[in-house]
């Protein structure tokens, strides 16, 4: 049966359907719960969150569902607060803010939230899995997460990555193909040239390591999923297609964006954040293209567009919203979490029945 395998039986899972962590609002405990409750794996992408609010997530969770469920972070990159922005840049920036009548230029006092308090959070709580995007996991906290139980998935893009991954002592390898929607999980480094589709990075990944391997990128339904079984990874993991569903905490116009557009409007994009993301193609991807090469690197883009994207989500200006969407987009579906999860193992179920 495809449903039994060494990642469901770890984790205690139905299905080896996994729900992405989508960092920004999109996993909320409602939808983490959701997943979980219909026996598949919720996620919760707690990367932007503080400390505090990780914390006061989880509670919720716990609070809706007693299934196992997963914390998502970023690992802290290197970068320069002060480097300088490019005049170009300012300008384009600051002539949207003009449209959108919030003030220049606007000081960032943080970058990032503090990623050691973020896992002392994760620690003391004892997810059933953690996962983390754009590294490897400091050792002393890899034994940390082992002695409490905590499942461990790093994301890679390319064997290289998944390789290092492995060897650093995670338990599973999120394959991310270039078809996922967000930000690209790559770290050796990070470049829009790592663009392995699915299909042909999972097999190499599976052939060239020794633990679990699970397919992202592009599964929308229960075709993707006996797909990514057959490349031989043991679970799937959507992201895009539970950006729709009545549980997300995706903003209406981006679930609205994403039921209305086509495979050729999703394009890779720095402009949101100084790093590699997929998403819908809007008038701020489409301005700040020609200086793609003067944007400042991530977190610090990343911080000087939050203003933008705040504004542009509280005045109903899709223009100006990132809207990240894997490239399979147009199958999303707008129905609640639990019945996606039904509807994607039905259909897995079927399809892997006559294969079989």
């Amino acid at each position: 049966m495809w449903t039994n395998n060494p990642i469901t039986s770890r984790l205690h899972l139905k299905w080896p359907i996994i729900q992405a962590p989508m960092a920004g609002g999109a996993t909320t405990p409602a939808l983490v719960a959701a997943v979980s409750e219909a026996g598949g794996l919720g996620t919760l992408g707690a990367a932007y969150m503080s400390p505090e609010q990780i914390r006061e997530a989880i509670k919720s969770i716990r609070e809706l569902t007693d299934k196992p469920f997963g914390v998502n972070l970023f690992i802290p990159e290197d970068f320069a607060a002060d480097q300088p922005i490019a005049d170009g840049i300012a300008q384009a920036m600051n002539d949207v803010r003009d449209r959108l009548g919030i003030p220049h230029n606007p000081q960032v006092t943080q970058f990032t939230e503090p990623f050691a308090e973020q896992m002392a959070v994760v620690l003391e709580e004892q997810p059933a899995l953690f996962s983390f995007t754009f590294g490897v996991l400091d050792h002393r906290l890899m034994a940390e997460l082992k002695q409490r139980g905590i499942t461990v998935i790093g994301t890679a893009t390319t064997v290289r990555e998944a390789i290092a991954l492995e060897a650093s002592g995670v338990d599973m390898i999120a394959a991310q193909g270039s078809e996922a929607g967000g930000h690209r999980g790559s770290f050796l480094p990070d470049s829009s040239s790592n663009m392995i589709g699915t299909m042909a990075l999972v097999p190499q990944i599976v052939d060239r390591v020794k633990i679990p391997v699970i397919a992202a990128g592009g599964i929308m339904d229960g075709r993707g999923i006996a797909a990514a079984l057959a490349l031989g990874a043991q679970a799937a993991q959507l992201g895009t297609a539970f950006l729709t569903c009545k549980e997300s905490g995706a903003h209406a116009l981006h679930k609205k964006a994403i039921l209305e557009t086509s495979e050729e409007s999703i394009v890779m994009t720095r402009a949101f954040s100084g790093k590699w993301a997929r998403g819908i193609q809007n008038a701020f991807m489409t301005t700040l293209a020609p200086l793609d090469h003067e944007l400042p690197t991530y977190p610090v883009q990343n911080a000087l567009t939050k203003d933008i994207r705040a504004a542009a989500g509280k005045q109903q200006q899709r223009a100006y919203m990132s809207m990240w969407a894997g490239q399979a987009a147009p199958l999303s579906q707008e129905i609640s979490a639990s019945e996606l999860v039904e509807k994607l193992a039905a259909e897995t179920t079927r399809i892997c029945s006559n294969l079989g």
